[in-house]
């Protein structure tokens, strides 16, 4: 079987933007399996029993996606970038939830894998994490969407270079920076040292 290219994938985006009913079901099986894939690695590091599992938030995912049919979708990046937000909104949401019902007790838990935001005694949970990557928004825009599409979108430093219209090397410096500042953020830490 011919794995689909980034070309089938834009060219079925921009036949759905611009009508085509059909498209979305020749897109969905296009991009099932690389969503289910960001969809277990934001839910690989969850607490025991947690209740949402990568089909639903692919589910949920789909669901807010079809009211974005009228977007002027670029290419599979574009894409992705926008689905791994929309994910990071619903386990954020799905986190708020829990915490409210839990009254700040067992919150939704996010592995950092060692070199992507910093090491720290403890994992931080998805709404620091959320909150965090606000206030970076606040101070840099570029940084933290660097952050969302790398680590919620799953993205290459290609593809995120492709979809902020950047090089490679202004990507990977961003994350760079972006990783220090939320390791700081996150722990405590000085910004200035």
């Amino acid at each position: 079987m011919v794995e689909p290219g980034d070309h089938d994938i834009t060219r079925w985006l921009l036949a759905w933007s611009a009508g085509d009913d059909d498209a979305l079901a020749k897109l969905a099986p296009l991009v099932e399996a690389e969503l289910q894939r960001l969809a277990r690695h934001y839910l690989r590091g969850e607490r025991p029993g947690h209740t949402l599992q990568p089909t639903a938030l692919v589910n949920e995912a789909y669901l807010r996606l079809l009211d974005w049919r009228k977007l002027s979708w670029q290419n599979r990046a574009h894409f992705m970038g926008i689905a791994a937000n929309m994910m990071r909104r619903i386990l954020v949401d799905h986190a708020r939830r829990h915490r409210f019902l839990k009254r700040g007790g067992d919150v939704v838990k996010v592995s950092l894998d060692a070199g992507q935001i910093g090491s720290s005694q403890r994992d931080p949970d998805l709404v620091a994490l959320d909150g965090a990557l606000t206030r970076l928004a606040e101070l840099d825009r570029r940084k933290s969407q660097v952050v969302e599409l790398r680590f919620f979108g799953g993205l290459s430093v290609e593809e995120a270079a492709e979809f902020l219209k950047i090089s490679p090397r202004t990507v990977k410096r961003e994350w760079s920076l972006a990783q220090a500042w939320l390791h700081c953020e996150l722990t405590g830490g000085d910004h200035d040292a």
